[in-house]
C-alpha cells in the first residue's frame, strides 16, 4: 500500500530507494568565518521558498549550501531529520557559514500528500511541520495501515479529489489540524492538483539534474555528497569544509 505511486508520469520515482551511501574522498579545508544574521533574527528564522521549489534556511550567501532531497516516508530520511535538526541550526546554519534547503522527493502518495500540505502553509512553517511530520512517521504509517481500504478507495478517485480523501483515510488532516492548519485550508490545498503537479516536477527535474538513486541525498555547492547518508557522517563533511 505504501508504494501505490501517485500518478502515472511518477512511475519511475519507484526507482529512489530510502538511503545510499559511497565512500568520502573531501580533504580538510580552512575554517570559515562566522557570518552576521540580520538584526534581531537568527538564520535558521530566515525562511524562504526557492525557484526550485525548496525551502532555504539560513543566509542565503553562505559559502557552503547544503540541499537535502528527502521524502517524508523515507525511514533514513526521518532519522536524519531526528538527529540534525538542532545542532544542524544551530551549529552550521546560524553562524552563516551553511544554508540548508530542503527539497521534498515524494515517493508514494503519501508523502505526497503530506508534502502538499506543507508546502501550503506559510514558509516560516516549513522546517517545523516538516521536522514533526518525520518525529511522527511511525504514528502516520500506523493510521494508513490500519485503514487500508479507505486508502484504496481514495486511490481510486480522480486526482482533484484523491488528495483529500487520502487526508481523511490516512488521519493526516486531523494530523496537521492539531499543528494549526484548519480543515478548510488543507482540503483546498489537496483539491488544487497544481500543488500536487508542483512536488511531481521537482521530483523529474531531481531526476534529470543529479539521477537520484535513494534518499535522503545532500547536495553540496551543486555537486552529489558521496558517501553521506547520516547525520553524523554529514556533520563531519561540513566541518572538513570549514563550518567548524
Amino acid at each position: 500500500m505504501m508504494r501505490t505511486l501517485l500518478l502515472t508520469s511518477m512511475a519511475a520515482l519507484a526507482l529512489a530507494g530510502c538511503g545510499d551511501s559511497k565512500t568520502d574522498t573531501t580533504k580538510e579545508q580552512a575554517a570559515i568565518a562566522k557570518v552576521a544574521a540580520p538584526a534581531g533574527k537568527s538564520w535558521s528564522q530566515t525562511v524562504v521558498k526557492t525557484a526550485e521549489g525548496g525551502y532555504l534556511m539560513g543566509n542565503p550567501d553562505a559559502p557552503i549550501k547544503l540541499i537535502e532531497y528527502g521524502s517524508l516516508t523515507c525511514s533514513h530520511c526521518a532519522d536524519f531529520s531526528n538527529e540534525s535538526h538542532e545542532e544542524l541550526s544551530r551549529d552550521f546554519v546560524d553562524t552563516g557559514r551553511v544554508s540548508f534547503e530542503m527539497r521534498n522527493y515524494v515517493r508514494d502518495a503519501i508523502d505526497a500528500t503530506a508534502a502538499a500540505i506543507i508546502h501550503c502553509a506559510p514558509a516560516e512553517r516549513y522546517f517545523p511541520l516538516a521536522e514533526n511530520t518525520f518525529a511522527s512517521q511511525a504514528e502516520i504509517f500506523k493510521n494508513a495501515q490500519a485503514n487500508e481500504q479507505g486508502y484504496a478507495a481514495a486511490m481510486a478517485l480522480p486526482p482533484a479529489q484523491r488528495f483529500p480523501a487520502l487526508a481523511k483515510a490516512t488521519k493526516l488532516d486531523t494530523f496537521f489540524q492539531a499543528r494549526g492548519l484548519t480543515g478548510d485550508q488543507i482540503n483546498a490545498c489537496l483539491s488544487n492538483i497544481a500543488n500536487i503537479e508542483a512536488l511531481e516536477k521537482g521530483v523529474n527535474a531531481a531526476n534529470e539534474q543529479y539521477n537520484i538513486a535513494g534518499t535522503p541525498t545532500f547536495i553540496i555547492n551543486g555537486t552529489v555528497a558521496e558517501g553521506v547518508g547520516t547525520w553524523p557522517v554529514l556533520r563531519d563533511r561540513l566541518r572538513t569544509m570549514g563550518a567548524r
